[in-house]
């Protein structure tokens, strides 16, 4: 009787372990929260003496494209906005998350603080949400809206409807409202995880509409097609898009606890397919690989230097007796 508790705590372990050829998951990092040092640029917070452009919205979008669905956006526009000369055009999706007052982001804080020290040009800002019926709820930072709005077709098919709903529906209220440039060198288009890979769409299916693309995070993963865009783009014709892509080596990585491991879902993999092939075809590029996890942590430090690189052709005075020129972007004259 004394060698019964032995005996079955030896057959309780061995029931317990795992086959000797399955492949294990790898442990986790000492620090599992990688996201930890990344913190708000300078540039995201708001600056004594630097000019605030304004906020409007929401405004509502119904959709042809998406029948029963709308939109809701919002535009910034900078204090530097003069209504008789053309101004650049930026466009967000996930809108909330990139102008939430607390977030990652703070988009219209960063463009108000470039815009003022001229490293972009003077841009119209504008904050759109995924579609979704009126009785669905509004996408909020904490709920982008995965399960209860029209965001997972929208954002992750491989189509040009998406691009229809930016280019055919939103375009022409804002050309109606706003004295915005007609050229496709002008128009920017950015977006995190699902949203990267539909501002990325828009531009690949719409590239004489938009020619720069800021992806954080992008799921160019299989969702719902998304990681066939590297080869894509291999047997495509070049399109003159400028990209910047963003990711972290502890983005989702499709390992299970059980070992096994789907490398279309590996989002942090199919980033740097699409970085490799998108420099095979002689892309303008420029990518930024850090260690975040899913989400917007890493952008707080590099979006704004993702907006100079993308923007950074917009013009500069070299005449040296050009004091306006050397001086910061002022408010327009009302």
């Amino acid at each position: 009787m004394k060698q019964v508790l032995p005996i079955l705590l030896a057959a309780g372990l061995f029931a317990q372990a795992p086959p000797a050829n399955r492949p294990q998951r790898p442990p986790m990092a000492e620090t599992p929260n990688t996201d930890l040092y990344y913190k708000l640029s300078p540039d995201a917070m708001v600056m004594e003496g630097v000019p605030k452009g304004e906020v409007r919205g929401p405004f509502t979008l119904p959709s042809e494209v998406y029948p029963g669905t709308q939109h809701t956006y919002w535009v910034y526009v900078p204090a530097q906005y003069d209504p008789a000369v053309p101004a650049s055009l930026m466009i967000y999706q996930d809108g909330q998350a990139f102008m939430a007052p607390e977030g990652d982001i703070r988009a219209q804080v960063v463009m108000d603080n470039l815009i003022y020290r001229k490293e972009i040009p003077i841009m119209i800002g504008v904050f759109i949400n995924p579609g979704r019926r009126p009785d669905q709820p509004e996408p909020t930072p904490r709920n982008w809206g995965d399960r209860d709005t029209n965001r997972p077709t929208e954002y992750n098919s491989l189509d040009d409807k998406y691009a229809r709903v930016i280019v055919d529906e939103l375009m022409p209220v804002l050309y109606k409202e706003y004295n915005i440039s007609k050229d496709p060198e002008r128009h920017g288009i950015g977006g995190s995880s699902s949203g990267a890979i539909a501002a990325f769409t828009v531009a690949w299916e719409r590239p004489n509409h938009f020619r720069k693309v800021l992806s954080n995070v992008g799921s160019f993963t299989n969702i719902r097609g998304g990681h066939a865009y590297p080869d894509i783009i291999r047997k495509s014709e070049k399109k003159p898009i400028r990209v910047f892509l963003v990711d972290g080596r502890n983005d989702n990585r499709a390992l299970r606890a059980d070992g096994s491991y789907d490398e279309t879902r590996d989002w942090f993999l199919q980033n740097v397919r699409m970085q490799k092939a998108l420099e095979e075809k002689g892309y303008d590029l420029n990518y930024s690989w850090g260690v975040q996890r899913h989400g917007q942590k890493m952008l707080q430090t590099v979006f704004p230097e993702m907006m100079r690189w993308l923007w950074r052709d917009h013009g500069a005075t070299t005449d040296v007796r050009d004091m306006v020129g050397r001086g910061f972007a002022e408010p327009a004259k009302k």
